[in-house]
């Protein structure tokens, strides 16, 4: 039975012998999201509970696009011990180590209600290789999964894929077993009915899309045919890995769905240890396996983060640099990358419980919330989308800039001292916003801006940011949220040197929870910062320093919000009339009103008097 909620007003008193009839609004299923465009970001091993709340604080406001989450399906359990479990499905149920269907459901709805799809990654070539029981308590065997699969689900006789293989033999790449997973028989119709109706409950669910783990090791006639079963129109993108001379190529994936695109992250980290003047020129010449119409770029992803393939969150101001590239530069859809910190690649997320993932923190160091360092740069993607890129410079090294149409304009700065000078951004005048949170850039009316792009960093600005008003130069106002009796804020002006630790004392209380300090910055367009407590507890964002600009700016939770507004405002009064639940009954200046519904038409129906 679904909870219906009506707010009765005052109006009940002038009410007649009459039947209102009033749409219901909550308590409906999930529906898919609206068409939304921008960056899809893959939230690593975040739980249901920390994707819910992410979606709703940061995604949503940043303008991502869509959240990749982790498989949602039940997994043989390792415990906590290693990240590798999740892809070793056990069943189709789905209670993980990140939460239950109920934990899913309300994910997908808060994501929704925040503008963002979810895209949920489907474990679908294989089952395990190892383990006898899972997550959700459930027992199976290797090629004997009770009310699901058995022996001869699976190919028969197995085999396993050697290194060979991939250039010399397609069709053991795709019918044998890789790294000892039991591999489905895709050609098999029974089977192709479990998973497309697997992938139908997510998105009844509400999941707008997939990432199809291992596509490579299924034959694309086999993933047409499970998607032939799907209902309406998930959006599909696939996990194929381009390898030299392999047998088996993203291209014959294009049919199906768009292509993850693993030579982009490949050339993302030749580029960004080495010069970056040469991207003046990059796209699919490159080598890039897939059109940019059927690509999913990223700098790195989980696998690659640890086999060294890519850069990753341990490279610093490099790593941060090429996403602001991929997110300014014209080719495939960007997904940013955030997951946890490690120093075993193969160990697990922070759990607890038998290996159940706690809720992501961003302050805590365990999390590299990385995403949130990309909010900015995620409203640049989307107000360029569709344009050129023009006005190129680079200074023959490690410096370029260039435009996007009439619409945006960027600098990365990947040497070690800052650059000042004046670069034809193709803007109209004005003062905009930097996307990066370095305060503020003029463009004159012949399109040029003096800039200075500090070392190993970058500044952006889109037409979308232009600000009538700036804030006075040389002045940052920082909002802390904090539960902490007394804060300082440890900084260093743009080009200027840090202050001794443990930095200078937030010595004014805003309201509760908020501590607050203005800085003369003086001629500095804005700071980096770390905050503490001043006994030795760091709120230093993970290891990445906050980056902050002039004017008001708010820290929460990790989140930088520049060109904030006043945090302590007082919340006007809540002028909501209070709700009567259904089934109950109330008087208004005499006159009795009654509340039922109608469960099929998700109506509700407010008697007066009786009538």
């Amino acid at each position: 039975m679904r909870s219906y909620k009506v707010i009765v007003t005052t109006a009940l008193s002038a009410l007649a012998s009459a039947v209102v009839v009033v749409p219901a609004v909550l308590g409906t299923p999930a529906q898919a999201a609206p068409p939304t465009p921008g960056p899809i970001v893959k939230l690593w091993n975040w739980n249901w509970n920390s994707v819910a709340r992410e979606c709703t604080d940061v995604l949503g406001p940043a303008g991502y696009g869509a959240v990749q989450v982790s498989p949602p399906s039940d997994s043989m359990s390792k415990g906590g011990s290693v990240w590798w479990d999740i892809y070793q499905p056990a069943r189709y149920t789905l209670n993980s180590k990140f939460g239950d269907e109920n934990a899913f459901r309300n994910m997908v709805r808060a994501c929704h209600d925040a503008g963002v799809k979810v895209h949920a990654d489907a474990v679908v070539n294989h089952m395990t290789g190892q383990g006898s029981r899972s997550y959700g308590g459930y027992d199976f065997g290797k090629y004997s999964y009770p009310g699901l699969y058995s022996s001869w689900d699976f190919h028969a006789p197995t085999c396993s894929i050697n290194d060979g293989d991939y250039v010399n033999d397609g069709w053991r790449v795709q019918n044998c077993e890789l790294v000892g997973l039991s591999d489905l028989n895709t050609g098999s119709e029974y089977v192709r009915n479990q998973i497309a109706g697997y992938l139908n409950k997510l998105t009844d669910l509400g999941v707008d899309g997939f990432r199809i783990d291992a596509a490579k090791h299924i034959a694309p006639g086999d993933l047409a045919a499970i998607k032939s079963k799907l209902r309406g129109s998930p959006y599909i993108h696939q996990e194929v890995i381009e390898g030299p001379n392999e047998t088996v190529k993203p291209g014959h994936y294009t049919g199906i769905g768009d292509v993850h695109e693993f030579v982009y992250g490949r050339k993302m980290k030749e580029q960004f240890t080495g010069q970056i003047k040469w991207l003046q020129s990059f796209g699919q010449s490159w080598g890039l396996s897939v059109p940019s119409d059927k690509a999913v770029v990223f700098v790195d992803n989980h696998d690659t983060e640890r086999n060294g393939s890519t850069l990753n969150y341990k490279y610093g101001d490099a790593y941060k640099l090429a996403n602001v590239f991929m997110l300014a530069w014209p080719y495939g859809t960007p997904r940013v990358y955030s997951g946890f910190t490690w120093n075993n690649g193969e160990g697990g997320p922070p759990s607890a419980n038998g290996g159940f993932v706690t809720d992501a923190d961003c302050g805590n160091g365990q999390w590299t919330c990385f995403h949130r360092q990309m909010g900015g740069m995620v409203g640049f993607n989307r107000a360029v989308a569709g344009t050129p890129v023009g006005n190129w410079y680079d200074n023959g090294n490690n410096v370029i800039a260039f435009s996007r149409g009439g619409k945006g304009w960027v600098a990365i700065n990947n040497e070690g001292g800052s650059v000042t000078r004046t670069f034809s951004t193709g803007l109209p005048a004005g003062t905009y916003a930097d996307d990066l949170g370095g305060g503020s850039v003029t463009v004159g009316s012949d399109g040029t801006a003096s800039v200075t792009v500090p070392a190993k960093g970058a500044v952006a600005i889109h037409t979308g940011g232009v600000r009538p008003t700036d804030p006075p130069a040389g002045d940052a106002t920082v909002y802390y949220a904090t539960t902490w009796t007394g804060a300082n804020i440890h900084y260093q002006p743009t080009g200027g040197s840090w202050t001794p630790v443990p930095g200078v004392a937030m010595d004014e209380t805003a309201c509760a929870g908020w501590k607050k300090k203005t800085v003369d910055l003086g001629t500095a367009t804005g700071l980096k910062a770390a905050f503490n407590n001043g006994s030795g507890t760091w709120d230093n964002n993970g290891g990445a320093d906050y980056t902050i600009g002039t004017g008001l700016t708010t820290v929460k939770d990790g989140v930088v919000r520049a060109n904030a507004t006043e945090p302590c405002t007082p919340d006007p009064p809540d002028t909501t009339a209070p709700s009567i639940p259904t089934g109950l009954t109330a008087t208004a200046e005499g006159t009795t009103v009654k509340l039922s519904w109608n469960e099929a038409g998700d109506d509700i129906a407010v008697f007066v008097n009786d009538k």
